[in-house]
């Protein structure tokens, strides 16, 4: 391990300590706030992986949220399935879905790819809203009280605990987390990086690079599933409105705002983003407005978002 790979390792263990720490100081709704902080940057950092490290923009990332997100709630919901089992059912489910987009989907390249991305996820939604009768449509299932607990090495684990849920998300973003730094840090995300720079010449070395973005498309869509399955058995709901194109333009929005390229510029841009959104809409009906100028101010004094320009112009160190 290189000393800057050390020094990223470092920042990452002091995050993740000082994100448990958290919970013993905040009042009980922004440790709630902060549980769909951790979860929703999950989904970030999977986008991240794809547009950040690859260079490929997507529009449909939703697809692969919802993804998860009905594939362990509708197994809970219908089947009755316990917790673990269906939070492994999401991961499946995203796995196979962003498996098979991939294979599509990349055959095409740049705006192009955009567009059947963003095709592909406004399918999933339109079915999601056609199968009323099974996924609620818009106005959603709620999973039963009775389903969201289970037992883990002698204890039961309460999913409408706040403590619980708190502590979990910590968990599979820790895990996300350690699993993405040693993808980046690796051979494997160099050659991310080196199709993001110039393809035909990591072709012209004799990579296949249709190998390695299908590679990233299907990581990408498994972590962002992850967050769609723990954001539903956490929550205890599933509805379309995650299968929306608005859910895509969140997470590049919270991609852009922490730092594409970035291994914690996903949850820095979710917290801003989320804690913006969640204390202007409580001020004024026009907080998209406040949004639009941050994005724009952001945009021009941060290019790269905030840690992707910290790292250009001080900390190398810092991807």
């Amino acid at each position: 391990m290189t000393l800057h790979n050390g020094k990223l390792l470092a920042l990452c263990v002091v995050t993740v300590i000082v994100l448990f720490g958290l919970q013993f100081v905040l009042p009980p709704y922004l440790t709630l706030a902060l549980t769909r902080i951790l979860i929703l940057s999950v989904f970030a950092m999977g986008y991240n992986m794809l547009m950040g490290y690859t260079g490929l923009l997507s529009l449909g990332h939703a697809m692969f949220f919802a993804a998860g997100l009905y594939a362990a709630g509708l197994s809970t919901y219908y089947w009755g399935v316990t917790l673990p089992v269906a939070f492994v059912l999401g991961i499946v489910g995203a796995f196979a879905v962003s498996l098979v987009i991939g294979l599509l989907a990349l055959r095409t390249q740049a705006v192009s790819f955009m567009i059947v991305t963003l095709m592909f996820a406004q399918a999933g939604y339109l079915m999601t809203l056609q199968f009323t009768n099974i996924t609620g449509g818009d106005q959603g299932l709620t999973l039963p009280t009775d389903a969201r607990s289970f037992g883990l090495f002698g204890m039961v684990v309460d999913m409408t605990s706040d403590t619980a849920r708190f502590n979990l998300a910590l968990l599979i973003f820790t895990v996300v987390l350690a699993v993405l730094f040693a993808i980046t840090q690796g051979p494997l995300g160099r050659l991310f990086v080196a199709v993001r720079e110039n393809e035909p010449r990591t072709q012209m070395l004799g990579f296949d690079t249709y190998a390695i973005k299908l590679t990233a498309f299907t990581v990408s869509g498994t972590i962002s599933g992850t967050a769609g399955a723990l954001y539903g058995l956490m929550f205890g709901y599933i509805g379309s409105s995650f299968a929306g194109f608005q859910n895509s333009i969140e997470a590049l929005l919270y991609t852009l705002i922490g730092g594409p390229g970035t291994l914690l510029g996903p949850l820095l841009g979710t917290a801003v983003m989320t804690m913006l959104i969640d204390r202007l809409s409580g001020i004024t009906t026009a907080y998209l407005i406040v949004i639009g100028v941050l994005l724009i101010v952001v945009n021009l004094w941060f290019p790269k978002g905030i840690l992707g320009t910290i790292r250009d112009r001080w900390l190398g160190w810092l991807k």
